[in-house]
């Protein structure tokens, strides 16, 4: 029979309940320090990102990274001190960690993108973009597609690497932008007049800025037309509005003067052979 004496208790407990007592309250420690350490660590690459001016979703997801980083780093420490073997532990996250990103490639391709378009700010909500084969108004810009709605009120939704991966057009980007339109008079109309009441109309409208100058001039001989480019500047919000009413009023204004504007068309002759 096992006879379990005074000095052996008092062995066991030297031996194995006290160390392990004392390494138990010692990862303790480490964990309660090191989870104070991380959180102020946090906060303060919170307060760093948040003076550059980020987008909070990028903070916030970002912080949430580093934390959950830092905490994996004190709970293994904490587990090392309590005599587990952590170096298989390591390698089986390891291991973990690859095969979830091979897995999700496509949508860590996505993060990376929207990391990159909250970071570098190519465009904001409330800009009209043509980008990633979308074009429209850009609503919101996620982690991992950004949200768009067209003129015609659909919502589009594009991934973040189809736009970072391709041309970005931000139509909103700047103050003001210039009006492409081409008018087309007849051959025998008179070029001078034409040109002069083009002229008058820019001028005449107020939503047209001085400074850039509008450019009025002749751009091609066409195969029925002879055609003027009008090239005014405007604030970036009347661009539709001017060019609208002006393409309007050109039609009006010219039937008024009496300028034609010529339409494609094609003479026939029809040869009759003699007999």
């Amino acid at each position: 029979m096992f006879d379990f004496t005074a000095d052996d208790a008092t062995k066991y407990l030297d031996l194995y309940i006290i160390p392990f007592a004392i390494n138990l309250v010692v990862a303790i420690i480490i964990f309660v320090i090191g989870k104070m350490v991380v959180n102020i660590l946090v906060n303060l690459v919170g307060k760093l990102l948040g003076r550059a001016s980020y987008d909070p979703m990028l903070v916030n997801f970002l912080k949430s990274i580093v934390k959950a980083v830092l905490m994996l780093f004190v709970i293994i420490a904490a587990l090392g001190r309590l005599g587990i073997d952590t170096t298989s532990l390591i390698a089986i996250l390891g291991a973990a960690g690859l095969a979830i990103g091979l897995s999700l490639q496509g949508s860590l391709q996505n993060f990376a993108a929207g990391v990159m378009l909250l970071v570098f700010k190519p465009f904001k909500s409330g800009n009209f973009v043509d980008a990633g084969g979308a074009m429209g108004t850009v609503k919101s810009i996620g982690i991992f597609t950004t949200v768009m709605n067209t003129p015609d009120n659909k919502e589009i939704i594009v991934p973040n690497g189809a736009i970072y991966g391709g041309n970005i057009t931000n139509f909103s980007a700047k103050d003001t932008r210039r009006v492409d339109m081409v008018f087309g008079i007849g051959y025998g109309d008179d070029l001078k007049k034409a040109k002069a009441v083009l002229e008058e109309m820019v001028m005449a409208d107020e939503r047209i800025l001085k400074d850039p100058a509008p450019q009025v001039a002749v751009s091609e001989l066409g195969d029925s037309s002879v055609n003027f480019v009008v090239r005014p500047w405007v604030n970036a919000s009347d661009y539709w509005g001017v060019m609208f009413d002006f393409t309007e009023a050109v039609k009006i204004r010219f039937d008024a003067e009496g300028i034609s504007i010529p339409f494609p068309q094609m003479d026939v002759h029809v040869h009759k052979n003699a007999e």
